[in-house]
């Protein structure tokens, strides 16, 4: 794929309803070519691949179907009492799977998705051909003897009355709030898709958000580090990694170690941040790396 492809190049996504109607999601591509799921990371939603998938149909001849997990965009909230354990989103890529016939797949995933392809990799390897991880590698973690106080804060937070969704008088204003809380430095730009179709129009011309208020509490249970390295060993398929290079990954201590433990990984290093697949100004080289990658591989 040639390096100058313009960031703004576009094709309109196809909405799709999956699960019974339970999850949203976006499609690009002809329906009967090769089918990769995108996995969008925590607070994000399908669009996250809006400017990315666009670039990936046209170089691998492939189809995209992003996923909104449970509780984002345009999929249903989880039921009273229900949870957001990080387990609970593979569910939805099972459910994807059985809703578009697809007894294997490849995923594309960025940020907590990438954590959620590599537990489906690693637990049903005969369901994931290959990895295409974004800024992201294996699940956050929590030392054993921090288990007592994590449960204790999240069972003390899912007691607490639940917040509304936030209103904002227009889309602008939401944007705005996006970049001014993202855990990740975010611009405008780039948060726009994202906030888009993070939002729905009220009877009085403001703006809501659709997000699960829930998805801020913090989890009950989160795996340790030695489980979470255990998993990423246990992974057989390639494995494409593209990190930003103000991402969230780099050199830190437990990133390394992550990557040590996984077979057959490659790791590109990239201009931009954490959300640098949607960056109009990184799209196209990820675009690139990824085409090059899978393109030379001899299938997609």
């Amino acid at each position: 794929m040639p390096q100058n492809t313009p960031a703004t190049h576009c094709v309109a996504p196809k909405p799709l309803s999956l699960a019974q109607g339970r999850l949203g999601a976006l499609s690009w591509g002809r329906s009967d070519a090769p089918t990769w799921l995108a996995l969008h990371g925590w607070l994000d939603n399908a669009a996250s691949f809006t400017r990315l998938a666009p670039l990936l149909v046209e170089a691998l001849d492939i189809r995209i179907v992003a996923l909104d997990f449970r509780g984002h965009g345009h999929s249903a909230h989880a039921p009273q009492g229900g949870d957001y354990a990080l387990w609970d989103y593979c569910h939805d890529v099972l459910d994807a799977m059985e809703s578009l016939g697809l007894e294997q797949t490849s995923l594309l995933a960025h940020s907590m998705g990438a954590a959620v392809a590599c537990l489906l990799a690693a637990s049903l390897p005969e369901r994931v051909e290959r990895l295409t991880l974004i800024d992201g590698l294996g699940a956050l973690n929590t030392p054993i003897e921090e288990t007592a106080s994590q449960l204790r804060k999240g069972l003390i937070a899912y007691r607490r009355p639940l917040s509304r969704a936030p209103r904002y008088p227009d889309i602008e204003s939401a944007v705005a709030a996006r970049v001014a809380g993202g855990v990740t430095p975010l611009d405008s730009i780039t948060a726009t898709p994202l906030v888009e179709r993070n939002t729905r129009p009220t009877a009085d011309g403001h703006v809501q958000m659709r997000t699960d208020s829930r998805l801020l509490k913090p989890s009950l249970v989160r795996f340790t580090p030695e489980q979470v390295l255990s998993l990423l060993a246990a992974i057989n398929a390639p494995m494409l990694l593209i990190e930003g290079e103000q991402g969230i990954l780099g050199e830190r201590k437990w990133a390394q170690e992550a990557r040590q433990v996984v077979k057959g990984l490659t790791r590109q290093v990239l201009s931009g941040g954490h959300h640098l697949h949607l960056e109009p100004r990184a799209v196209a080289q990820v675009a690139s790396v990824i085409g090059g990658h899978w393109g030379n591989s001899g299938s997609v």
